[in-house]
């Protein structure tokens, strides 16, 4: 077997060059910040008051031109498997919980349209959080506590 530059295989044979996925609620959240950070100044559209929509309906809520349609058309995201520009579509794929997905789209905490800037640095506060760590505090902390409360009740 001869090996050869890419350029040169390109010349004689259909090369498919597939984006590297991006894996983990971390990497994907920064990916998505590194992507609004491209135009940081430019102004995107935020969700209509997500919270007055019947629960049933708010994974369909989308918006042109938002923080989630810059997401979507991202080939890298969408090869690592984010299917749609919807508030469902993103909270799944970014593992969102309601309350930090409705903080960072909707209307009523960021106004009618929020720049790239805000949005990314949001959700490198999002990434940079880890859930795991405030557990292991708080059962520290119910540790530590117990002797105090055994001994006020005691």
């Amino acid at each position: 077997m001869e090996h050869q530059p890419l350029r040169q295989l390109r010349d004689i044979a259909d090369i498919e060059l597939r984006p590297a996925l991006v894996e983990g609620r971390r990497a994907r959240l920064e990916r998505w910040a590194e992507l609004l950070e491209r135009e940081p100044d430019r102004a995107y559209a935020t969700l209509e008051e997500i919270e007055f929509v019947p629960r049933a309906m708010r994974a369909a809520i989308r918006a042109d031109n938002s923080p989630l349609a810059v997401a979507f058309a991202d080939p890298v995201l969408r090869a690592s498997g984010l299917s749609g520009d919807s508030f469902g579509e993103a909270r799944d794929f970014f593992e969102l919980g309601t309350g930090e997905a409705h903080r960072l789209l909707c209307s009523c905490v960021n106004g009618r349209s929020v720049t790239g800037r805000a949005t990314a640095r949001r959700l490198h506060r999002m990434a940079a959080r880890n859930p795991g760590l405030w557990l292991a505090y708080g059962c520290a902390a119910g540790v530590l506590g117990l002797p105090g409360l055994i001994y006020l009740l005691g």
